[in-house]
């Protein structure tokens, strides 16, 4: 009997069937960690009296940006972001400025307010990540580059195996 024997029918099954169910498993479980992520995520900001769109654009907002540029992080509408950046503007964490090029697009800054509400936030997922990923250093940085392969897409994986 062959390595890929299905042992409650005796039956062969192929090469691709075991890849498949990998990919399978591999995706159920991408999608199992990115939850428990989000659901950390989401209760940090709830305690920081933040709903969640609005702690990710704290979380995501470096430097000023278009908010064409916050839909896109958020996979939402822009007419969306709008709401966002109104109740983010309320609590004194951004505001809004014309671009530079054009003052029609308006870009979001972060205040000091907010730049301190994004290192709260920033710090207190970042402990909460560090339990979930409770594993020896060398597994971690294991995962972490197995993860930047796969995000890299399929010639950066090509690469690594051939070099």
């Amino acid at each position: 009997m062959s390595p890929h024997a299905d042992s409650d029918t005796g039956a062969e099954t192929g090469a691709g069937t075991d890849a498949d169910a990998v990919v399978a498993e591999l995706s159920s479980l991408v999608f199992e960690v990115t939850g428990r992520l989000r659901a950390q995520f989401n209760a940090t900001a709830a305690e920081l009296g933040l709903p969640p769109a609005q702690a990710l654009v704290l979380t995501n907002l470096s430097g000023p940006a278009p908010m064409r540029q916050l839909a896109d992080w958020l996979s939402c509408e822009p007419s969306n972001v709008t709401g966002i950046v109104d109740g983010l503007e309320r609590r004194g964490m951004v505001t809004r400025r014309p671009a530079p090029g054009d003052r029609r697009v308006k870009h979001v800054v972060l205040t000091e307010a907010g730049e301190r509400k994004r290192q709260e936030l920033r710090s207190s997922a970042h402990a909460l990540a560090r339990t979930f990923f409770d594993l020896p250093g060398s597994d971690q940085r294991h995962l972490r580059d197995l993860l930047a392969r796969v995000l890299a897409g399929p010639s950066a994986s090509a690469d690594a195996e051939s070099g």
